[in-house]
């Protein structure tokens, strides 16, 4: 049986669309499990200002690769939301997929 994957994503969000955007990610993080995700974590940077990362597990690379592309699309209807408070849009979304080494 393969290890979940443990997926970050990170983006910086404009000053003046922070209050926006942490209200649009409280549906974001509910709907998350829907899309296979678990142990889902949410921070804000303490030393860069407007810095966000998000952490969850998903089971398998498909899954990964799917959300990804979710998470960047203009069209979907509640992972778009946040896109037009990501300071440079979701070219800015960066995402990283790592496999747990014991």
């Amino acid at each position: 049986m393969t290890q979940p994957l443990q997926i970050f994503m990170e983006y910086k969000v404009s000053e003046e669309k922070v209050e926006a955007y942490e209200r649009a990610m409280e549906s974001i993080i509910e709907a998350l499990p829907d899309y296979g995700a678990s142990r889902i974590q949410w921070y804000v940077a303490e030393d860069q200002p407007h810095l966000y990362v998000e952490m969850y597990e998903v089971p398998t690379s498909s899954h990964y690769h799917a959300l990804k592309k979710l998470r960047k699309s203009h069209e979907h209807t509640l992972f778009s939301q946040i896109i037009p408070y990501i300071e440079g849009g979701s070219e800015k979304i960066h995402f990283w997929a790592f496999q747990r080494k014991n």
